[in-house]
């Protein structure tokens, strides 16, 4: 009786097939290095001269200088430093109340009520908008004089200068837009997750008892890890590269800045009545920038995959 031979799409006799998954994926991988990669390893070259990017000016090596400036040197490193410090409180802020909206929302819309497609698209709207559509919307929405949020505290006999006043006010008032803007894809995330538990885990809990709340901590959170912990690390990596916003609703205003606002202010001459186009320096600001995002975002890794353990 013949023995049939099983047939395989890679491996073999002929060399050729055991490297044929290489040879598939080396364009993506070329595609990464020149695309992601490339323009990481530049940036970390150009951080160590004073390259302007004007063309036709000369570019200097000068090693660790512009990380110096950028640390020790003067008023302006105490900014740079304070710009640090507020991106990780904006940070803070944005993970905690977008991460909890974003649950509540998600456990609202996830009930059996009327109009709820219509309450999830309403919700995930912002999302769909442009950055720049967002704070225009917004900075015509707090005008000081005339716009409806004024109006609305007048009613109440109170006045407030929104994105014009104090420095904390207004960062304030970004971090409410940057909320509003990226609640609906955390509330999707957790939706999604809510979509996949089965049923009959709640109808057992229900049988033996189980109260709402009950339901909620030993159903529905232990059963939400994946989308919990994809929320956790997306509010914390977007909410630390976050600065389109601060471009559109503040500018460069003292005691608002964020340290990606920074990188690109130093880099394309906005930093003020006098600026100048410093790239190189720009590029030591976002390496500073990367290496934030990397310490960051291994904690919150190493939790997210406690989490995992702990949970599933």
């Amino acid at each position: 009786m013949a023995v049939m031979k099983k047939s395989y799409l890679f491996g073999g006799e002929k060399r050729w097939r055991n490297l044929a998954p290489i040879y598939f994926l080396l364009p993506g991988v070329l595609f990464y290095f020149i695309i992601a990669l490339g323009p990481s390893i530049a940036t970390s070259i150009y951080s160590l001269t004073d390259a302007s990017g004007l063309r036709g000016a000369d570019v200097n090596w000068i090693g660790f200088d512009n990380y110096d400036e950028f640390l020790f040197q003067g008023l302006a490193s105490r900014d740079n430093i304070d710009a640090t410090l507020r991106t990780l409180r904006f940070c803070a802020i944005v993970t905690l109340v977008q991460f909890s909206i974003g649950l509540i929302l998600a456990l609202l819309v996830n009930q059996k009520l009327r109009g709820r497609t219509f309450f999830r698209t309403l919700f995930f709207m912002p999302v769909i908008l442009g950055v720049v559509i967002q704070g225009l919307m917004w900075k015509l929405f707090l005008q000081p004089r005339g716009g409806p949020m004024a109006t609305i505290f007048g009613w109440f006999g109170a006045q407030s200068e929104f994105l014009g006043g104090q420095p904390d006010e207004a960062f304030m008032w970004v971090i409410v837009v940057q909320i509003w803007a990226n609640v609906g894809i955390t509330m999707v995330i957790f939706l999604a997750g809510m979509q996949t538990i089965s049923s009959d885990l709640y109808e057992a809990a229900k049988i033996d008892g189980a109260s709402g709340w009950q339901l909620f901590r030993d159903v529905t959170w232990p059963q939400l890890t994946p989308a919990v912990n994809t929320n956790f690390l997306l509010n914390i990596i977007g909410s630390l590269q976050a600065w389109q916003l601060f471009l559109v609703l503040t500018g460069y205003k003292a005691g608002t800045q964020v340290l990606g606002y920074l990188v690109f202010a130093e880099g394309f001459g906005q930093t003020g009545e006098a600026p100048s186009f410093r790239q190189g320096f720009a590029a030591a600001a976002s390496m500073v920038l990367f290496f934030l995002v990397l310490v960051i975002g291994f904690f919150a890794n190493r939790f997210v995959t406690w989490r995992e353990r702990k949970f599933l």
